[in-house]
């Protein structure tokens, strides 16, 4: 490693740059092509510096699902909702502890997000409105026709590129130049060969996510999930917070994290918790429930985790197999066979290698409380689920951590914030990268709540940064 790998801030006293540019936003995912696309719109020259040689990043392993609060999909479907509704589901998931002006703010401009979106670049979102997340009281997870997170990265970059954004894959940003004043004037980025590159920037949007790809850090912050599966993208290694608290940035929250109680092992897809909001159970390896399954997916990680080889069996029927086959990851697992068929319940236990009395007990007792409308030891409320009918579906699942929460401290116009509450020059944050509204517990994350400020925070920090740099120039 060099020294200026090392270094995450630099001085830009002395530092000539060849090529100065209003806008510099580090990492193309959703965040940083939404802030792209803003800057732009805004009229700034704007310049993603991507890591990878194609775009994709987190946003590309996700369901690709924003949430969003009175939107004309909603209301063309009859649903009724609002930011403040929305705003008061994220607080009441995450225990009342995030900020209540970033909740309010991400709640209100996601929405309008999307509507752009689709107005002014043709992403075709729709509202999912057969199932509903946990924590959500309302439809409102929109997404794309494939319910997958590629299509909707690939857009987004198809959208920048037709809009006149330049991004440069294959460019590993290291270091940060910044003047006495803390003032980010320029970067400078690695290319696949080893050269190094420089060049400055008016403002600086830093869109490349948290934390969840260094171990060490993970270890730290969430140690329950140290050894646990990471499903997000390697390169998040927690660049934005080495820059930030080097620029004397408040970090907030950095337990908060997204896991993950259903991913398919060993194939590692991630099984769409439909699988258990339409009434699905998890049992581990004794073919016994272990756990509240519908509190949320982020939770039931370290549960799962928990269980004899981390790992647990997902069990549901094939009218919730119909449900979960609209998202193409579903649609993988069913045909690489790690989505198992069973005609009856013995043909669960052989496919499964469950103990077959155990299992048969437990499906049992599931059947029983559904049908009273009873909740169970662990607390789960099966008042209205239809029952579990042969022929039965199982796939066999692990926990995971997809991503952290935690971040960089922003303000309305998603403005990095120091520890004294004030922002710092020209520097903007979005997506994982900054503060979430998650809190410290991976019970506060609410489904969607990534996608919600990456695409949130993303328009709103590139409107900003915008702005900010054509009052310096």
């Amino acid at each position: 490693m060099t020294v200026a790998e090392v270094q995450a801030i630099r001085p830009a006293e002395g530092v000539r740059f060849a090529l100065v540019l209003p806008v510099v936003i580090v990492g193309a995912g959703a965040a940083g092509l939404v802030a792209a696309l803003a800057a732009r719109a805004a009229g700034a020259e704007v310049l993603v510096l991507e890591r990878d040689a194609v775009p994709r990043g987190s946003t590309a392993l996700s369901a690709g699902l924003v949430p969003a609060a009175g939107t004309r999909w909603q209301r063309e479907a009859g649903i009724e909702d609002s930011p403040a509704r929305f705003a008061a589901d994220i607080s009441a998931k995450a225990h009342g502890e995030p900020d209540p002006a970033l909740v309010a703010l991400v709640s209100r401009e996601v929405g309008p997000a999307l509507e752009w979106l689709h107005d002014a670049h043709g992403l075709p979102f729709s509202v999912i409105q057969d199932f509903r997340y946990p924590g959500h009281s309302a439809l409102r997870m929109h997404g794309m026709p494939s319910r997958s997170g590629e299509e909707l990265v690939d857009r987004l970059r198809g959208a920048a590129e037709a809009a006149g954004v330049e991004i440069l894959g294959g460019a590993q940003v290291l270091t940060l130049f910044a003047d006495a004043a803390g003032r980010v004037r320029g970067v400078e980025y690695r290319r696949p060969d080893g050269a190094t590159e420089q060049v400055g920037c008016d403002a600086i949007v830093l869109a490349c996510n948290g934390y969840g790809g260094n171990k060490e850090l993970v270890a730290r912050h969430v140690p329950e999930l140290a050894e646990a599966l990471y499903f997000g993208h390697a390169g998040n290694q927690g660049d934005a917070l080495r820059w930030g608290g080097a620029l004397g940035a408040a970090l907030r929250d950095l337990s908060g994290h997204q896991g993950h109680g259903s991913v398919a092992h060993p194939a590692g897809i991630l099984i769409t918790w439909a699988t258990i909001t339409e009434g699905g159970v998890q049992v581990n390896a004794a073919g016994a429930r272990f756990a509240d399954e519908s509190r949320g997916y982020s939770e039931q990680a370290a549960a799962v985790l928990e269980q004899p080889g981390g790992l647990a069996w997902t069990l549901f029927d094939a009218r919730i197999a119909a449900v979960a086959r609209q998202f193409e990851d579903f649609r993988q697992a069913e045909a690489i066979g790690a989505v198992l068929a069973a005609e009856d319940l013995a043909g669960l236990a052989a496919a499964t290698r469950l103990p077959a009395e155990a299992l048969a007990a437990t499906l049992a007792e599931v059947a029983a409380l559904k049908a009273a409308g009873g909740r169970d030891r662990f607390g789960r409320d099966f008042a209205g689920g239809p029952e579990l009918v042969p022929p039965f579906r199982a796939v066999q699942v692990t926990g995971a951590l997809f991503h952290t929460q935690g971040g960089l401290a922003v303000d309305g116009d998603a403005r990095v914030l120091g520890e004294d509450g004030a922002a710092l020059p020209n520097l903007f944050a979005a997506g994982g990268a900054a503060v979430g509204v998650s809190g410290r517990q991976a019970s506060g994350y609410l489904s969607g709540n990534g996608l919600l400020t990456a695409v949130a925070l993303g328009r709103v920090a590139g409107r900003a940064a915008a702005r900010l740099a054509a009052e310096t120039a």
